[in-house]
């Protein structure tokens, strides 16, 4: 087969115009058909490169196994062959054809940087760092590999270390502007909110017009409770992007966060407007209708937000919340029950479902909820206490008794606990238990004594009263 003197031969210089390009590929396929390529190959190359650069990367990978099978030892079609598989994200593949390329120029400094990232997203990170370090060996002064062992580091969660290389790369280049805004990632991430808010700053001046700069500035500003200069920086966010919904989203929060809710209620509808599919927005609606007492207006809301997930457990919640503020316990009690079935260990909604059945008589039934609740958090003073109280009420002593004492575990100087146990001893005619807790009651709530001297009228002028009070 020759590749010389065809008549697809062209010996000016090719220029491509890309809305030519489904015309071009068909051309270029006739001359790779022909077997005539030689003269052709700049304008294939060409062509390959435009179909790169506009995400063809099927017709870039046809055209380059077709050169691969006429210069297989062309080390430069092998790194584009792996670049076009990697963003098909075939990346086994193209780890592959990096190797094939560095076998071919072993050195290659950009092979082993577009290798490092394939292996990354192989999930081969050790592989990726040895591609990195050895581009540095071979170019030390290399600021994408620097860059990017950055990236590494701060991917895998080791901000300190990606904040070294990146720190490396401004001190060589002030103008590296993306450096900047992985800095602020990092500063942010590991609680330096100055130096994220600086590193941001410092971004924005190399790129004013990039809206995820300014929304990342903001997420800053809110932490370190600027709440209104966060409002501004998600403002001129949305100036440039105004269909950024996360912008939108965060400026509601803030605005939330600052009380001015029916402007919250504008951002976080702009946000749902933008983005139908984000309960979040709708749920946070029905969370400020809530706060507003508005419960219908809060129901209709909580209800969208599940109808776009109907495994949200916090809007079944908030729901059941409300439905129960409006005497609606039926409904209410439903929805505490399926936020239980999508997670069994929220003691929340096991809480909240055992205050409801006691309002509704199901004694025996809140006593199975308390339990469960305070089954999940064993420190959790108020489960314990209204546990506590509940089995009292149904006269089931001793178990009142334990769940006192797990209040006093909690809380050590709680007199209502102490008083409590006293009620329960003296049911079960343990007088000198009872007295010992009365005077612990009464020492560190002289109020009970108050209290007391209601529930016992009988006692309050008997020999055991006045013992008592001598005794404290």
């Amino acid at each position: 087969m020759s590749f010389f003197d065809s008549e697809f031969s062209n010996e000016e210089e090719y220029d491509l115009p890309e809305e030519n390009v489904e015309e071009e590929l068909a051309s270029c396929k006739k001359i790779l058909d022909s077997g005539y390529v030689f003269d052709s190959v700049e304008r294939i190359e060409e062509l390959i490169q435009v179909c790169m650069d506009v995400d063809r990367y099927e017709d870039a990978l046809f055209l380059l196994d077709k050169f691969l099978e006429i210069f297989p030892y062309n080390s430069e079609y092998w790194l584009k062959k792996g670049i076009v598989l990697n963003g098909l994200f075939r990346f086994s593949e193209a780890l592959l054809a990096y190797e094939h390329s560095l076998s071919l120029n072993p050195n290659d400094v950009e092979t082993l940087i577009d290798k490092s990232a394939t292996e990354e997203n192989l999930g081969l990170y050790d592989h990726s760092q040895e591609s990195l370090e050895k581009v540095l060996q071979l170019d030390p002064e290399n600021d994408d590999a620097m860059f990017s062992l950055g990236l590494l580091f701060q991917r895998s969660a080791q901000l300190s270390k990606a904040i070294d290389y990146f720190l490396k790369v401004v001190a060589r280049d002030p103008e590296y502007s993306e450096v900047y805004y992985e800095l602020g990632f990092c500063y942010e991430n590991s609680a330096q909110l100055d130096k994220a808010l600086e590193s941001y700053d410092k971004f924005l001046e190399l790129d004013p017009y990039n809206p995820n700069g300014w929304y990342n500035r903001g997420i800053v500003l809110v932490k370190m409770e600027k709440l209104e200069l966060g409002i501004n920086s998600y403002d001129l966010a949305i100036s440039i992007r105004e269909n950024f919904s996360s912008a939108w989203f965060n400026k509601g929060n803030a605005l939330a966060d600052l009380g001015r809710l029916q402007e919250a209620i504008q951002c976080f509808k702009k946000s749902f407007e933008l983005d139908k599919e984000d309960e979040t927005a709708v749920y946070n609606i029905a969370n400020i209708y809530e706060e507003l007492d508005d419960l219908p207006a809060a129901i209709k809301y909580y209800t969208e937000s599940i109808k776009l997930n109907d495994e949200y457990y916090d809007a079944y919640l908030s729901r059941g919340f409300c439905y129960d503020s409006m005497g609606k316990y039926q409904l209410a009690l439903r929805d505490f029950n399926k936020a239980i079935s999508l997670s069994q260990d929220s003691a929340e909604a096991w809480y909240a479902k055992a205050d409801l059945e006691y309002s509704l008589g199901q004694i025996q039934d809140s006593l199975i909820s308390y339990k469960e609740a305070a089954r999940i958090e064993p420190n959790n003073y108020e489960v314990w206490f209204n546990l506590a109280e509940t089995y009292y009420e149904s006269g089931e002593w001793l178990e009142a008794l334990k769940a006192f004492d797990e209040c006093i575990r909690i809380n050590p100087n709680d007199a209502t606990s102490f008083y409590g146990k006293a009620k329960v001893n003296f049911v079960l005619s343990r007088t000198q238990e009872a007295l010992e807790c009365l005077k612990s009651a009464f020492q560190f709530d002289p109020s009970i004594r108050t209290e007391f001297e209601k529930d016992y009228p009988e006692i309050k002028s008997s020999k055991l009263f006045k013992r008592l009070i001598g005794e404290v």
